[in-house]
């Protein structure tokens, strides 16, 4: 019995310290932006997907606009991670003709329309209001997707931020606009297998490593996060793999020890 006792608790313990490195792994924060990148946070948008401003996750990013305009930015995601997009867009103090309608969109590195699980995507401002707040939360970004699938993949997402519905006359007012990304790491619960041959990032298709001062290498490398992207084969899916099969080679010799006896039975002679 002290033997099945010594089994069981290690067991226990190894059951206790794999899950909580799993549930570490699985809650472990983005990393935090650094000063200079606080420092260096962008204070214009891009107009179209070409001329979109990169800006980096926990970056907040502003510009100044007229009303009608298209704002565009682009941050990376990798796999694994669940992006947020916040926007504000404070409105013009002088008197408007009518309500307006503000538009939070985000595209994936093929310039696919990404869907929201949650968040306030499309608000509309009353005619007296001086700010008006967006949200989007996306899908968990996939390492790998079937060619028929619209999963969201690893690389760049463009944030779009506009205006799709107002009077006419308030077109040209002057709008500042406030945007600000978060991700946050899922963990290997969402994890596939296989991987991308690369993230789709801008000049990802032309840039070389031997070209390294050529634009399209220097967008690619732009787009790219702080730590670089990762593999997608490792998630701690791995670490409950491990965990499963020490657990089911315990249980077998707990049973073993239970189930043996106290081995030859006295009844029986030693010479038989």
């Amino acid at each position: 019995m002290r033997t099945v006792r010594t089994v069981l608790t290690a067991v226990l313990a190894s059951a206790g310290l794999l899950g909580m490195a799993g549930t570490a792994l699985a809650d472990s924060p983005s990393p935090s932006p650094s000063g200079s990148a606080e420092a260096a946070a962008p204070t214009e948008a891009g107009t179209s997907f070409r001329t979109a401003t990169a800006i980096r996750p926990d970056q907040p990013a502003t510009a100044s606009a007229s009303t009608g305009d298209y704002l565009y930015w682009v941050l990376p995601v990798d796999a694994g991670q669940r992006a947020t997009v916040k926007a504000k867009v404070t409105l013009p103090q002088a008197a408007r003709h009518g309500a307006a309608t503000w538009q939070l969109d985000v595209y994936d590195g093929l310039r696919r329309r990404q869907a929201c699980t949650y968040g306030a995507q499309t608000r509309t401002a009353a005619q007296d209001t001086g700010s008006v707040e967006l949200s989007c939360t996306l899908r968990t970004v996939r390492a790998w997707a079937e060619p028929w699938a619209n999963d969201p993949l690893p690389g760049s997402y463009y944030i779009r931020l506009t205006v799709v519905d107002l009077p006419k006359d308030d077109l040209g007012l002057p709008v500042h606009a406030e945007v600000d990304a978060t991700t946050a790491d899922t963990g290997g619960a969402r994890a596939v297998d296989g991987t991308l041959a690369a993230p789709l990032v801008p000049g990802a298709a032309t840039a070389t490593p031997q070209d390294k001062e050529s634009p399209a290498a220097q967008s690619a490398a732009l787009s790219e996060p702080d730590g670089g992207w990762s593999s997608g084969w490792w998630s701690d899916r791995w670490i409950w793999t491990a965990a499963g099969g020490l657990l089911a080679a315990l249980a077998g010799i707990a049973g073993y020890q239970l189930t043996r006896g106290s081995g030859r039975p006295a009844r029986i002679p030693p010479g038989a």
